[in-house]
């Protein structure tokens, strides 16, 4: 199956096979750490196959999950652009993943050879820029409620795809952390939801019954 690497997007097809040409393939078992925040940035990561968690250090000595990311995306593109840059978060699979790295090195060749290389780091700058903007106005303006079943909705696509009924592999406290509020405020709506028969809860996982309900929710907020 070809993937749609959305980083890839802008480049034609005889550059984007330049590309994942230069790629070496990687493998990492459930629960093992792909990069610690704070390591040198010095490798891009093409997910081929899996999912992973993006969690960062709180200022309270806690761990916050932010995101989940999986086929198609990438993450260490930013950080190939600067010698001295760190990695800006901890990278944790959430199940068996498969990718393809290039090196600073690699991309340095890249860039020197295809200037539109460039374009395609300049397009990956302004989706972080529009994504970040997008959650710091989600964090000020929405309420906790609509932050919640929006990450719900979002996470039943991403373990989901277009089945009726998805089973999402995480914990409260992940999502949680995702929407921005407490377990104890994320447990709470999801126990309306599930009293509402749209989500079954379960030990380390939450399974979506009805997406059809579940999108209707978050629209209505």
């Amino acid at each position: 199956m070809t993937i749609d690497y959305a980083l890839l997007r802008d480049l034609d097809d005889g550059e984007r096979r330049q590309v994942l040409a230069s790629c070496t393939p990687r493998k990492f078992k459930r629960r093992e750490i792909l990069c610690h925040e704070g390591d040198p940035g010095d490798t891009l990561h093409l997910i081929k196959s899996g999912l992973l968690l993006i969690r960062v250090a709180t200022p309270m000595g806690y761990t916050a999950t932010l995101t989940i990311i999986g086929p198609g995306d990438a993450f260490g593109e930013l950080a190939l652009l600067s010698a001295d840059s760190k990695r800006t978060a901890t990278v944790e699979a959430a199940e068996n993943v498969e990718t393809l790295t290039l090196s600073r090195a690699q991309l340095a060749a890249l860039r020197a050879a295809n200037p539109d290389i460039e374009r395609m780091l300049i397009r990956t700058l302004v989706i972080q820029v529009r994504r970040l903007s997008a959650m710091v106005l989600e964090a000020l303006y929405l309420p906790v409620e609509a932050r919640v079943v929006r990450r719900l909705v979002d996470l039943a696509r991403t373990y989901g795809g277009r089945a009726p009924i998805a089973e999402i592999r995480l914990t409260q406290d992940d999502l949680a952390s995702m929407a921005g509020t407490t377990r104890v405020t994320a447990n709470k709506i999801l126990r309306e939801l599930e009293d509402r028969g749209i989500v079954e809860l379960r030990r380390g996982r939450i399974i979506v019954t009805d997406r059809t309900a579940l999108v209707a929710a978050a629209k209505s907020h």
